[in-house]
């Protein structure tokens, strides 16, 4: 799979992706505030949500947290949330500009349209649609890559959808996700990230992340995960549905660098053998050695008292001590002398 150009899979540095959703609050300037925090935090793409309330919602949709005092119906919160055209195609020309892939979840067949429009690289199904059959086909349509999240999937569900997808031709990744926000360390659940590497080989599996900390991400890339999702605020004191599911710009950095040197040490895997040939410095610095702890003139017969196990290493092993007690030396030893098996007859 490539996105914006950039490879993504098992063999390559994680894909960092860092959702604000709706964390903006309905302003283009704090949706591009966001941009540069993601772009200067490390994030490879930043995803918002393409929501439009009359193509996607009624006044009955029910809150999934009821949080807002300002809208009076979740309806009404879509709407106040709203981007026209013309605004995301600022903000996407923003992230041009910044260097960062544009990503938005599309929430209506309208929303595609506008996201299609303007040559967005990739599709995010949210966890609430990858059950929307309308939706996914006018996707699927497009040929382009489509990352899909199972948090209100079941096991066989998701990878059935992820077989769809690659049916169809288009590339497909799988984000493992618990839809609980915040979400406890018990419930994370990454053993699924292997569940769907073992069930889906060839596709690119990730995590995304409702933990509001950066450790889930770093360890589920030592276990493989391939993209790393996580929600992103400038300030835990926000306001917002999904602050206390977020990271901090400096908690994505660390997201960003510890997940960087997980991939590393999974793909780099050690010849322990081989690395030990390599530390003779290493070895000789920390190792210990048999040492004369008195002047020994030649024809003296050694005894334990004469030697001491001390540092550096580099010579004659503790086990070795046997051999030399008893035999005579062959020449004078001075004090301190790193003992050799040529010092006795």
């Amino acid at each position: 799979m490539r996105i914006g150009g950039r490879a993504v899979g098992p063999e390559e540095r994680p894909y960092i992706i860092a959702e604000v959703a709706q964390a903006h609050e309905g302003s283009l300037g704090n949706a591009m505030a966001f941009v540069d925090a993601a772009k200067i935090a490390g994030a490879d793409a930043v995803k918002f949500q393409t929501h439009i309330a009359d193509e996607e919602s009624t006044p009955q949709e029910p809150w999934r947290v009821a949080f807002s005092r300002q809208d009076a119906s979740r309806y009404d919160y879509w709407k106040r949330m709203e981007f026209t055209f013309d605004q995301w195609a600022i903000l996407k020309d923003h992230c041009d500009a910044r260097g960062i892939t544009f990503l938005s979840s599309a929430f209506s067949l309208k929303a595609c349209d506008w996201l299609e429009r303007l040559g967005m690289p990739a599709w995010k199904i949210a966890s609430g649609e990858i059950g929307n059959d309308e939706l996914l086909g006018r996707i699927l349509s497009t040929g382009k890559p489509v990352i899909l999240s199972t948090g209100l999937a079941g096991p066989q569900q998701a990878i059935d959808a992820a077989r769809r997808v690659e049916a169809s031709g288009n590339p497909v990744a799988l984000l493992h996700c618990t839809t609980r926000y915040p979400t406890p360390a018990e419930d994370v659940g990454l053993n699924m990230v292997s569940f769907f590497r073992d069930s889906l080989p060839g596709v690119p599996v990730g995590l995304s992340d409702h933990s509001g900390t950066p450790h889930p991400g770093v360890i589920a890339t030592y276990l493989g995960a391939s993209i790393i999702e996580v929600h992103l605020t400038l300030h835990k004191g926000l306001f917002g549905p999904d602050i206390s599911s977020s990271l901090t710009p400096d908690e994505l950095r660390v997201l960003v660098d510890g997940a960087a040197m997980s991939w590393t040490m999974r793909t780099k895997p050690v010849d322990k053998d081989q690395q030990l040939g390599g530390l003779g410095k290493e070895r000789s610095i920390f190792g210990r050695s048999l040492f004369t702890t008195v002047a020994v003139p030649a024809g003296t017969v050694l005894t334990a008292e004469m030697m001491a196990f001390k540092k550096p290493g580099g010579g004659l092993a503790f086990g070795d001590r046997d051999t030399l007690i008893g035999r005579r030396t062959c020449r004078d030893l001075p004090i301190h002398h790193m003992l050799e098996s040529g010092d006795v007859a």
